[in-house]
């Protein structure tokens, strides 16, 4: 797609492709869900980043004992601050209270970030979660330490949530060496959804909703100093302040929101305008949406994946940019150049790029280590089954946690790296092999849920009498089925290769089994060619 429509429109598109972070963040309140849980997800998106299922133990600690705190990008050490009391035990991105913490980052004003800062995004999400037993203690945790020691990412959106209350969260610094921060946090309704994909999203808020609205002191003030709002207070608008989306923010992140917002409303359609980001009149979308209809876990893992599929943005449709077998993923970066002109790619929910994604489940009804289940893979989301990790786990699957194993360092042991290898074995034909992929991601997410109900009745059972065996249960449940899911995608591995070797297809019976003959050669193998549409768009060389 042209992009060349004016130089103010390319440099923008530049300096976002170069500077922004790409994550996704999905919310839905509890009356929201199809059996009262609230969900939320994250997309971990970042080209280089080898991450598994990071784990936090429970402690106690001496007054007086200081905490490093290490960049989560970098591991570099920006400095120290108290150790709390008592911290819980943490896995992924949910904590032994059902807490879960994702976020985003969209920028925002360069001149806001403050580099003399000690904590970054990431090491306010895991330190956070050591400290927080509710989402509204999360909230406070976070904004009292950036207020104290300062925050030194660029703007960030957070979702933030636990069993009973679902929050979004903006955040950005007050300039270099200032250790000050502005931010504001707003509750989900309970029968609503929400979502974020690196572009600020908050608003007009309302500042005497005590309730359901927090914000630092300075919100408006600091806005005021710098001569950025000259307003009365009811008219502040927190993004179009701090954040204003311009095309790339529009095209390339809200357009991840209006995807999902478009699978559970109907009539949103206008706001694709606004998604699209040419129009500068279009309709912004809402911060939250009433869905249609109540969204199970699986609704969500299924948006979890989308790229844009049935809509104008889809990026399945026929172009020489996927390939001979329409990969619906595209080559990074978002824009590049040709002959002089500059071009994008759209940016869908799932990308090749993920490093970690999950689906979130906290359920207040059951106890609490039993309630929270981190549904987990180690890929992008469309090419992972999620496995179900629980969030009084304190002993990680090998596959989520393999000694060597590293960016630069394959391992047979390693869920990420054996799912890329099957990922990106499926990339390039992708019509052709994407069914065997999805056929045993299906059944073994089919699997998981078929047992769950089952496993928690049990755990509960042992929870009454023997809280330790029962978290020793659902521990070594999860971590079975991720290292039973590594074996099965191992085995898928060698069934692709197999199978699609050298652009021809070996066939096989109902069973996967591949076809011999009487004499125990291999059966002949079928030579599928260019997919018909593909054909009739190709240039052809003609039999004369």
């Amino acid at each position: 797609m042209n992009i060349n429509k004016t130089l103010f429109l390319l440099l923008g598109l530049m300096l976002y492709a170069v500077s922004s972070q790409a994550c996704t963040n999905f919310i839905v309140g509890k009356k929201a869900s199809v059996n009262g849980s609230v969900i939320c997800t994250y997309n971990a998106d970042s080209y280089g980043s080898f991450l598994g299922l990071t784990h936090y133990p429970a402690a106690t600690h001496e007054k007086g004992k200081m905490r490093a705190v290490n960049d989560w990008e970098t591991n570099v050490c920006r400095g120290f601050i108290p150790e709390a009391p008592v911290t819980y035990n943490v896995i992924g991105n949910i904590n032994e209270y059902q807490v879960t913490i994702g976020e985003t980052t969209y920028g925002g004003r360069a001149e806001m970030v403050d580099s003399t800062g000690i904590l970054d995004y990431g090491s306010l999400i895991y330190i956070a979660l050591q400290r927080s037993r509710t989402a509204r203690e999360a909230i406070r945790v976070m904004t009292t330490l950036v207020e104290a020691y300062g925050y030194n990412s660029e703007g960030e959106t957070f979702t933030i949530c636990d069993p009973d209350e679902a929050w979004i969260m903006e955040m950005m610094g007050c300039g270099a060496g200032s250790k000050k921060v502005v931010w504001v946090a707003q509750r989900i309704p309970d029968d609503a959804i929400c979502a974020h994909a690196n572009q600020s999203r908050i608003g007009h808020f309302n500042m005497k909703d005590k309730k359901n609205v927090l914000y630092s002191k300075n919100v408006i003030s600091f806005a005021r100093s710098k001569g950025w709002f000259k307003g009365r207070d009811d008219e502040f608008n927190w993004k179009m302040t701090y954040a204003r989306p311009d095309f790339g923010g529009r095209r390339f992140c809200d357009a991840r929101v209006w995807a999902f917002f478009n699978r559970f409303a109907d009539g949103f359609s206008r706001y694709l305008p606004w998604a699209e980001g040419l129009d500068p009149n279009a309709e912004d979308m809402p911060l939250w949406i009433v869905p249609k209809h109540k969204l199970s876990v699986q609704d969500v893992q299924t948006a979890m994946r989308d790229h844009y599929e049935g809509t104008p943005l889809a990026t399945d449709t026929l172009d020489i940019g996927g390939g001979i077998w329409q990969m619906p993923y595209r080559p990074s970066p978002l824009v590049y150049k040709v002959d002089g002109k500059a071009y994008f790619n759209e940016r869908p929910v799932s990308t090749q790029q993920t490093t970690f994604s999950y689906v979130s489940e906290m359920r207040s009804w059951l106890p609490r280590e039993i309630g929270g289940v981190l549904w987990f893979g180690n890929d992008d989301g469309n090419m992972i089954a999620y496995t179900p990790v629980y969030c009084g786990n304190t002993v990680r699957p090998e596959c989520y946690n393999t000694p060597g194993a590293d960016a630069l360092t394959f391992s047979m042991k390693n869920a990420f790296w054996v799912c890329n290898w099957v990922s990106n074995m499926v990339y390039p034909r992708y019509s052709q092999m994407f069914p065997s992929l999805k056929a045993v991601r299906d059944s073994l997410e089919q699997g998981y849920f078929a047992q769950q109900a089952e496993i928690e009745k049990e755990a509960c059972r042992r929870y009454a009498t023997d809280k330790a065996a029962a978290l020793r249960q659902l521990n070594d449940y999860s971590n079975l089925q991720a290292q039973r899911m590594l074996a099965r995608w191992t085995q898928l591995a060698f069934h692709l290769i197999v199978k699609y070797n050298d652009m021809v297809v070996r066939p096989t019976d109902e069973n996967g089994n591949f076809l011999r003959t009487k004499r125990g050669t291999p059966a002949p193998v079928w030579r599928s060619g260019y997919p018909a549409p593909y054909a009739r768009k190709m240039e052809k060389k003609a039999i004369p």
